[in-house]
């Protein structure tokens, strides 16, 4: 397939740029086969029933971007050079591979200082990015960068606004607990605890995998033809209590549905044998038209970017013509899209 076929025309007043408040108030497109019909978030129980295993990403977003200095002393004596750090990874050997403005400026082995208490020093640079080893680890080094970093928001966000203390709880979920995303899993913002006690209370079952979002996931593809787009890798962890509570309800014909398509993305990476095992790993996987899905049944997701790779992923779900006739109506409703704005459930 071609990229023209992920196209559409979104009128730029409806990129939302604050969530909604309450989170639940936000709308919900819920497309049912053929059927399209437009509801709210906090309407989520009167689509979902008993036995129905809902499957949370529990990554957490750190305040990825971060401004710092970098000092050098030259002929003109000591100076200073500002410098925008934005996070992108961690990597295996303790190292975070990392965007820097302006990459120019710093050399290998010189040091940014972002507090008295945080800082990094360059161990190199290629393609673009450097890599970067800070002065702390583990709690110490999340407690300095809480202090001092800031959400690192989409750049469709953050070049219409700075992120701001409204962020740090606005881009995180309810649930969150593992550190180690630049990004949000969108669609789980628009939850809270009293949707999820009214869920829980009618039966439906949570399922927690991590995904850590990376900022490859605003990629856009650059090829006509999609099959030669190669996807970013992002790692991600499904437990074995995890891939049970999924292959029980699978055995007993309940429905699987992912809240978004990083947990969407994690439970069929850990499930490409035909079931769904435990997993942990890096997955690149691109999931296109012509996917065959093993373990999803639907997939509660906000709306995305035009001609990205999470547009083919909806269309893999519900087919491309349909997606076209979802979003015409989103957009004809005046639906707020990406990272903070509404939502749709897709049940095919």
């Amino acid at each position: 397939m071609k990229l023209s076929d992920f196209d559409f025309n979104l009128p730029e007043d409806l990129i939302a740029v604050r969530p909604a408040r309450p989170r639940t108030s936000a709308k919900l497109l819920v497309a049912q086969g053929d059927q399209i019909a437009d509801h709210h978030v906090s309407d989520l129980p009167d689509f979902l029933r008993a036995g129905d295993v809902l499957v949370l990403n529990d990554t957490k977003v750190i305040p990825a971007r971060l401004f710092g200095l970098r000092h050098r002393d030259g002929e003109f004596g000591l100076t200073a050079a500002k410098m925008d750090v934005t996070l992108l990874d961690p990597r295996s050997d303790g190292t975070w591979s990392a965007m820097i403005k302006p990459l120019r400026k710093v050399n290998d082995g010189e040091e940014i200082v972002f507090s008295d208490a945080l800082s990094a020093t360059v161990i190199s640079r290629a393609d673009g990015q450097a890599q970067l080893q800070f002065n702390l680890t583990g709690d110490d080094f999340d407690a300095a960068l809480n202090a001092v970093g800031a959400m690192p928001l989409p750049p469709y966000i953050a070049a219409k606004r700075p992120a701001d203390e409204a962020d740090k709880t606005d881009y995180q979920t309810h649930w969150a607990k593992h550190s180690g995303a630049v990004a949000a899993p969108t669609a789980s913002l628009h939850f809270d605890g009293a949707l999820l006690d009214q869920l829980a209370g009618m039966g439906v079952e949570f399922v927690h995998v991590t995904l850590h979002v990376g900022a490859g996931t605003f990629l856009p593809v650059k090829v006509d033809d999609i099959a030669t787009h190669k996807m970013h890798a992002e790692w991600g962890e499904v437990t074995a209590e995890a891939a049970a509570q999924i292959g029980q309800a699978k055995a007993e014909g309940r429905r699987v549905i992912p809240v978004g398509t990083t947990a969407l993305r994690l439970i069929e990476s850990a499930a490409r044998s035909g079931q769904i095992a435990p997993w942990e790993g890096e997955t690149d996987i691109f999931i296109t038209p012509g996917f065959q899905f093993q373990v999803a049944d639907g997939l509660m997701t906000n709306f995305h970017l035009p001609k990205s790779t999470l547009m083919m992923l909806v269309s893999a779900m519900m087919g491309v013509d349909a997606v076209k006739r979802i979003y015409a109506h989103a957009i004809n409703q005046k639906y707020r899209f990406f990272s903070y704005g509404d939502s749709s459930l897709l049940l095919p």
